[in-house]
């Protein structure tokens, strides 16, 4: 053995190859002694050659080792041929010249290394890298394994060959970039990979790992990187919903107001005077203005539109219903007393009839005044109706600040008169078929409590409708139409086709005492209790239309 220079190589070469070199080794494992075969290589004197054939493995960065010794003997070795050029060794300029000196020299050095690749620095005194690229693929024995494709050497040199003959470059990234209106959730542990999640939802895409909800009032735009204003809708004329109201009121509006025209016209007939004229024009006002309400409750929302809304919503009923309660309450107070006495009943006269029909009208009004103190009228834009879960459907509803429970309250005082209409109707369904137009005001209460009766549970029920804007709009207005034609049908329109066709039966019957009506509603009770005493089951009686609240 002839290596002096390194104590341990004796060890490393008998631990690599369990074999002896001095006989004062210490190896105690075993006594076999050193031999060429060991190596694989050849054997002189006491130096040891490693041949090519030998199971012997290098340390892979033994050649870094040996090309950084090279290179500082090449950088010493021109260092020195330039600070000392006529003399050999190490001269004094060269001892101060200092390390950053030395630097210089061995980032210039240039050579050919152990590896037979050249070593050169750059600026930055790193060594250039070289790199073999192996991709992972199937080889012809169809079984896997890795293969060089490329170097890199400065630049980047690739022979790709993909599997199955395919050209176009495969992806080879951990996720791929996420869409519009998308956000990236990151994989824990893994900072280059994600999931891509869209904003859903009334979300937008605030930045690229988070969503935000946008505001009450706004709705995602279609690629969901910003709100935009949800847009505002209300009940259109052109509607289907607002049409059929509109039709029903125009008609309605029209054969009110020719009724109203026949009466003027016929003021003084004997059928308008036996009608109660005063009441009837109260009757016919209040019918007119059921019709009108139609068209206040579709026309666009603003300050004056919903204060006619709160004004008008329950008069016109109120106005029909306290004249029709007014008339029934009449006939119910003549009759009851005409049982036990001949004296005629308080207030049945046209002047106590209109102060009781206006006091019940005054109370409505009362109503109305204290809840525009209470809550003046205003417009609002109501989000949450047709607040859909596809944000683009969402639309805004422009509407009169009026809760469902309001409109209630506010026809609940007319719905009230009509209740109590219809038990006095039913109370009088017994008196004389002629007086008063008892039995049509009862055939007219009934009809219009049927109504009532289907439009609350629709009304109601539409609450979480997304259609509930129109629907309830739409039904509250057919049914005052249906009231006000109803009352206009069974009321007014025989007595209209009598004055015009039939005008030889328009004339003035005598008129009977109270003490008559009187006699005339005994004989009614009396009859009342014997049906198969009377033909068809029904009273003939004989009475006036007309009572004088003056007769004894």
């Amino acid at each position: 053995m002839n290596n002096r220079r390194n104590v341990w190589f004796a060890e490393f070469w008998e631990e690599n190859f369990n074999c002896k070199l001095m006989s004062s080794s210490k190896k105690e494992d075993t006594s076999r002694k050193c031999t060429d075969a060991d190596s694989g290589g050849k054997r002189t004197g006491f130096i040891f050659r490693i041949g090519t054939d030998s199971k012997y493995e290098q340390e892979g960065k033994v050649q870094f080792v040996i090309d950084a010794v090279y290179a500082m003997a090449h950088a010493l070795h021109n260092m020195q041929k330039d600070l000392c050029p006529d003399q050999s060794g190490v001269c004094g300029e060269m001892e101060h010249a200092g390390g950053k000196k030395l630097l210089k020299y061995i980032r210039s050095v240039s050579f050919n290394g152990s590896a037979g690749t050249s070593v050169t620095f750059n600026r930055n005194g790193d060594a250039p890298g070289r790199y073999d690229l192996f991709q992972y693929q199937m080889n012809i024995n169809n079984t896997p394994g890795y293969k060089v494709i490329g170097q890199w050497t400065e630049t980047l040199q690739l022979h790709m060959q993909w599997p199955n003959g395919e050209m176009e470059i495969p992806s080879s990234v951990c996720s791929l970039p996420c869409k519009t209106g998308q956000r990236k959730k990151m994989v824990k542990g893994m900072p280059c990979c994600w999931h891509c999640e869209p904003c859903d939802g009334y979300q937008y895409q605030f930045d690229e790992t988070s969503c935000k909800l946008c505001t009450y009032n706004m709705h995602p735009n279609a690629n969901r990187t910003g709100c935009q204003p949800i847009p505002i809708v209300k009940l259109e004329w052109h509607s289907p919903w607002a049409v059929i109201p509109v039709f029903l009121a125009m008609l309605g509006i029209i054969a009110t107001t020719f009724v109203m025209a026949t009466f003027i016209r016929y003021n003084d007939t004997p059928i308008v005077r036996a009608s109660g004229r005063e009441l009837s024009y109260f009757l016919l006002t209040g019918i007119f203005l059921c019709y009108i309400i139609t068209f206040v409750m579709i026309a666009t929302p603003d300050i004056a539109v919903c204060s006619f809304r709160r004004i008008f919503l329950g008069l016109g009923m109120c106005i029909s219903y306290a004249a029709l309660l007014t008339k029934t309450n009449r006939i119910y107070r003549i009759f009851e007393e005409g049982k036990t006495s001949v004296t005629p009943p308080k207030l049945i006269s046209p002047t106590s009839q209109l102060a009781i029909t206006s006091s019940l009208i005054s109370v409505q009004l009362l109503g109305v005044l204290i809840w525009f103190g209470v809550d003046p009228p205003n417009t609002i834009i109501d989000y949450d109706e047709q607040k859909t879960i596809n944000p683009d459907k969402a639309r805004g509803v422009l509407k009169c600040d009026i809760t469902d429970l309001q409109i209630i309250c506010s026809l609940g005082y007319s719905i009230l008169l009509m209740v109590t209409c219809t038990v006095y109707a039913i109370k009088t369904r017994g008196v004389p078929e002629n007086f008063n137009e008892a039995k049509p005001i009862g055939f007219t209460m009934y009809t219009t409590c049927i109504v009532w009766l289907a439009f609350i549970p629709i009304f109601f029920g539409t609450a979480q409708s997304a259609e509930k804007l129109y629907i309830q709009t739409t039904t509250l207005t057919i049914s005052m139409n249906l009231s006000a034609s109803v009352a206009l049908g069974m009321l007014y329109m025989p007595k209209v086709y009598v004055i015009i066709f039939h005008p030889e039966l328009n004339v003035q019957k005598r008129k009977r005492s109270f003490k008559a009506v009187a006699t005339a509603a005994t004989m009614s009770s009396r009859l009342s209790h014997k049906p198969s005493d009377r033909p068809n089951g029904e009273a003939k009686t004989e009475l006036c239309e007309n009572v004088d609240p003056n007769s004894k």
